[in-house]
């Protein structure tokens, strides 16, 4: 994974990972944490910022440290599931 330093001027603020040895670019839905672990939610979209498929998101371990930040993956079954659990109760809250 690639680290980024996310600009701080858009309210929709876009990141490029490289995923499969290919750029994509992705808008940061949401950060939040578990057990002080910073996870972020991240959807691919395309040159105009428009979702690539409104059902896909991307989830990883998100890591912050002095103004740089890196993506990591999920290490476990039982680690995505609490993570996916909480980022599905954040979108009730926004319903």
């Amino acid at each position: 994974m690639k680290s980024n330093n996310i600009p701080e001027t858009d309210d929709d603020v876009m990141v490029t990972i490289e995923l499969d040895g290919e750029d994509l670019d992705c808008e940061i839905l949401t950060i939040f944490d578990i057990d002080n672990q910073d996870y972020i939610v991240l959807m691919p979209v395309d040159e105009n910022g428009e979702p690539l498929d409104d059902t896909l998101v991307y989830i990883y371990r998100y890591y912050e440290n002095n103004g740089d930040y890196a993506i990591d993956n999920i290490q476990s079954d039982e680690e995505y599931e609490r993570v996916n659990k909480r980022f599905n109760e954040l979108l009730e809250e926004v319903e």
